[in-house]
């Protein structure tokens, strides 16, 4: 997918002026977050297994590379073959070769947010290999010029029952009856009898990885609509592609991280599907790939280990953080212009691609710390954001002016009495400015006033709120 995150304020700017999309955003607080809340409540011992399942996803990145080439050995022992890419475009490569190799005409494919940092779709077709997005959001996207998913869990999320009512219209010859856009399983009982003739055509199935295991040489797949059964099971020849930071040691790891999963993305206790695929069909078996390979990709994965954003790595794209995200809620995921939105995007786009093409993300993000909240992984994304800033800061990458102000404001933080002065003589001219308590437009920055006024204020710190609190409780 070709990077579009340096348009970030452009693009946000236009969701937010979107008025169907604003409509349409608002099933997030009203769906994912209400469910997560119910299932973690349900869980009990929330704060217990997350602390249990960061430690083992800590050990395994502690020695990732022993992990990965255990998991290796294991599966080669078991028939697969494991083959690693250091960069998307080597990824993508090597899932072409397979498919000259066997002669693929036809492919099915699961959601696989690493296929979209390959391009890999483009890459097949350009080979004359017909794919098909199987996820029922997917498949929406890709008859609509394949549009990129704006999250990972819902790519559509974005679009409402009426816009794909007219995508179905367009893309399938079929008669309508009155009233039909309205009828949701209609429309998904349309696309499973669409899809059905391509699982059944299909050469090559495709698939992401939730995590592959090194004790059993197995990929773990997460699915809610079954679609991964059959892109597995039915081709001759399955690919499962996964970054290298998805390994867990052991079945044992795997069953404690899948208790927050799941809760965490959807709300559910346990997805609809859950499939280990180790190896190819064995003698006897009655269904199963003929060949079965993974491609480990590193794709900037390797540059975080060791560093102080290896804390990212533990992330199971769960996408709990942009659903509680006040600014992704507001503007969605096509804003941040690549892979990954929300919280998680911020960092990880930066990571991936270069802090010098994602110059708006760091700051795409209040820093209220609901993402860390209710990460089921711990990772502290509005410290990782705060980060970024200062590396940004000190390559020079903000507009001058806006240096100038923060090295001026670390100048006089240094120096609690001029800090303190300043700080009331800064008070007192606001307070000029807006005899009404509100700033309506503030000289040399209306990004904060352009959208809404905003009080002035008020001089007194925190200590001196809560000293005033608790005075007036009789504390």
């Amino acid at each position: 997918m070709q990077v579009q995150a340096m348009h970030f304020k452009a693009r946000a700017g236009q969701r937010l002026a979107d008025v169907r999309l604003q409509q349409n955003l608002k099933k997030l607080a009203g769906k994912f977050v209400t469910a997560r809340a119910v299932a973690m409540d349900e869980l009990g011992d929330f704060e217990i297994i997350r602390t249990e399942a960061v430690r083992r996803r800590d050990a395994a990145l502690a020695q990732l590379d022993g992990w990965l080439e255990a998991f290796e050995a294991e599966a080669s022992r078991r028939g697969t073959t494991v083959l690693w890419a250091e960069t998307p475009q080597e990824a993508s490569a090597l899932v072409v070769e397979i498919a000259r190799r066997h002669q693929v005409q036809r492919a099915t494919k699961t959601k696989s947010m690493v296929s979209e940092e390959m391009a890999l779709n483009a890459a097949l077709e350009a080979v004359g290999v017909q794919v098909t997005e199987t996820d029922l959001g997917e498949y929406i996207l890709q008859i609509n010029d394949y549009e990129p998913p704006s999250h990972i869990i819902a790519p559509v999320v974005h679009k409402d029952r009426q816009q794909v009512a007219e995508l179905f219209r367009r893309e399938h010859d079929r008669e309508r009856s009155e009233g039909w856009e309205n009828d949701i399983a209609g429309m998904a009982r349309e696309a499973r009898e669409v899809l059905r003739e391509r699982f059944l055509a299909a050469d090559m199935g495709i698939t992401g990885g939730n995590f592959v295991i090194a004790e059993t040489g197995s990929v773990a797949l997460v699915t809610n609509e079954g679609n991964e059964g059959l892109c597995t099971v039915l081709p001759r020849v399955h690919v499962a592609i996964t970054g290298i930071e998805k390994v867990l040691p052991t079945l044992d790891d795997l069953a404690t991280v899948m208790r927050l999963l799941p809760r965490s993305a959807t709300g559910q206790v346990i997805s609809n599907y859950f499939s280990l695929l180790t190896g190819p069909r064995a003698p006897g078996e009655t269904d199963g790939p003929e060949h079965n390979y993974v491609i480990l990709l590193d794709g900037g994965r390797t540059g975080l280990i060791g560093g102080e954003f290896q804390d990212m790595l533990r992330c199971i794209k769960c996408g709990a953080c942009m659903n509680h995200c006040p600014v992704y809620q507001k503007i969605g995921g096509h804003s941040y212009g690549w892979v990954y939105p929300g919280p998680m995007g911020s960092v990880l786009t930066p990571s991936y691609v270069g802090l010098e093409k994602t110059l708006d993300l760091p700051h795409a993000a209040t820093l209220c710390g609901q993402c860390q909240v209710v990460c089921p992984m711990k990772i502290p994304l509005p410290e990782l954001l705060r980060k970024l800033r200062e590396r940004q800061f000190d390559r020079g990458l903000r507009p001058r002016g806006e240096r100038a102000l923060l090295a001026a404001w670390g100048w006089l933080a240094r120096r609690p009495a001029l800090y303190r002065l300043a700080s009331r003589v800064g008070v007192r001219l606001l307070a000029a400015l807006a005899p009404d308590g509100r700033l309506h437009k503030l000289p040399g920055a209306g990004g904060w006033t352009v959208g809404r006024d905003l009080p002035v204020p008020t001089g007194r710190t925190f200590r001196d709120l809560y000293r005033a609190r608790r005075d007036a409780q009789g504390g």
